[in-house]
């Protein structure tokens, strides 16, 4: 068994995962990194279409100490993506540290307060601590359908190309920013497009007066301000609900992810794309909706998101509800030190910006962990810290939270060693072996 007891296990090699081992290195914390694809780039490598493009712009998607290239456009492609995530990779020298092909079947906590770590081979490592930046776009979520339907189902993770939806009717359900690109290819390529959601949506044009809108927000706009700023911007550029046959949402602008998207209400008015209420019912190729109206289909695209979900983890440490994980500091568990829980969240655009301010106060926490006994998430609890309520994440708002959790660390190191005093001698819980629990369970 390799010698791994003093190094972290980096769980994905994604945009969080890179941008988190960039942290490490640079801050001389020893890592091992390990991804089950056989490249880098998480999502942007085996997720996403291959007409997709960012909806946050490139300046706020973008790692702040490393740019994108000059002549990328305001809203990159995937390949640009792509090719971006490996320069990074290239440009800090992290590839040595990655593992490809690298499926971890189970993670538990051993004596000691160290992590067992079992791979689909068989193979076993310890290791001092876990981060897991495994993503959330991967573990597809179906909706529950009455009826059968004689033509294709899939979900919008399993579609790649235009080729898939030329010359067909084309259902696409949901509201998010992946189905309204389907849509709108659809109705470029398809026979027919109908678009079906089960409450509208608030659709933010992605540019106003030529700006990208996530690029209008600044650091000391509150939520309400910047929610009253979209209102405005929706209102300017699109008009009213109304005018295009749909009915008005019936939550706050930012309450659910944002949808940034200009070519669905164009094509609605183009007469390309249809909207229609929820599915009722499958029968054979037809699709009855909840108006009553019913519909030919030959394919049924399934934008309905995706579940957060870790499964080489034991139940004892299955923190997620709903969509949100129950950690501090958006990482931090109180009972267990050495797992991280990284990148779940679901902020409005900019994840190159909020890891580049995230990831290196990341590691100072690690180095703190490294001198107290018990886990930083006690210690957070403990100052005050409430679990988090929403997957949902105002940027702007993490950034002031971060700048001041820099600008008061030294504060936050006092209290940790004098929360720390107050507690004998913290360990783990060790959880058995995954064979000794599926044994137990039969």
């Amino acid at each position: 068994m390799l010698d791994t007891t003093h190094k972290h296990l980096i769980l994905g090699a994604g945009f969080v995962g890179l941008g988190m081992a960039e942290a490490l290195k640079s801050a001389s914390i020893p890592y091992d990194q390990v991804d089950v694809s056989d490249d880098i780039g998480g999502n942007w490598y085996h997720g996403v279409y291959e007409t997709a493009h960012i909806i946050s712009s490139r300046k706020i998607t973008q790692f702040t100490h490393f740019p994108m290239p000059d002549n990328y456009p305001d809203f990159p492609s995937a390949k640009n993506i792509r090719d971006y995530l490996n320069s990074f990779a290239d440009h800090f020298e992290l590839r040595k540290n990655i593992e490809l092909n690298r499926q971890v079947s189970y993670v538990r906590p051993v004596e000691n307060n160290l992590w067992e770590v079992t791979f689909d081979n068989g193979e076993q490592r310890i290791y001092k601590g876990i981060i897991i930046c495994n993503g959330h776009h991967w573990c597809k979520r179906f909706p529950t359908f009455s009826g059968e339907f004689d033509g294709e189902i899939i979900h919008s993770k399993d579609y790649k190309n235009p080729q898939q939806v030329r010359g067909k009717r084309v259902l696409v359900i949901g509201g998010g920013n992946s189905a309204c690109d389907i849509a709108a290819e659809a109705a470029r390529v398809g026979a027919k497009s109908v678009l079906s959601m089960r409450e509208s949506v608030w659709f933010i044009p992605k540019t106003f007066v030529g700006v990208p809108v996530l690029d209008l927000i600044e650091w000391w706009m509150p939520e309400w301000f910047q929610r009253f700023m979209a209102y405005v911007i929706i209102l300017l550029t699109f008009g009213k609900h109304k005018d295009y046959g749909l009915p008005e949402p019936k939550y706050r602008i930012f309450d659910k992810h944002p949808t940034l998207n200009n070519e669905v209400p164009y094509y609605i008015k183009h007469g390309r794309i249809t909207y229609k209420p929820e599915v009722r019912h499958l029968d054979g190729g037809e699709v009855e909706f909840a108006d009553g109206s019913r519909e030919t289909f030959d394919l049924i695209v399934c934008g309905t998101g995706f579940h957060v979900a870790y499964p080489f983890l034991p139940p004892e440490l299955q923190r997620v509800e709903g969509a949100t994980v129950q950690c501090y500091g958006g990482s931090f568990l109180e009972d267990y030190k050495g797992i991280y829980y990284i990148g779940w969240g679901q902020a409005r655009g900019g994840a190159g910006s909020l890891i580049s301010a995230f990831a290196p106060i990341f590691t100072r926490f690690l180095k703190l962990q490294d001198e107290i006994k018990i886990p930083m998430g006690l210690v957070l609890k403990k100052m005050g810290q409430q679990l988090p309520t929403t997957h949902l994440e105002d940027p702007q708002k993490i950034f002031r939270e971060l700048k001041l959790a820099n600008l008061f660390f030294q504060r936050t190191v006092q209290k940790a060693h004098r929360i720390d005093s107050q507690y004998s001698q913290f360990e783990n819980h060790p959880l058995p072996p995954l064979l000794q629990k599926l044994v137990s369970k039969t």
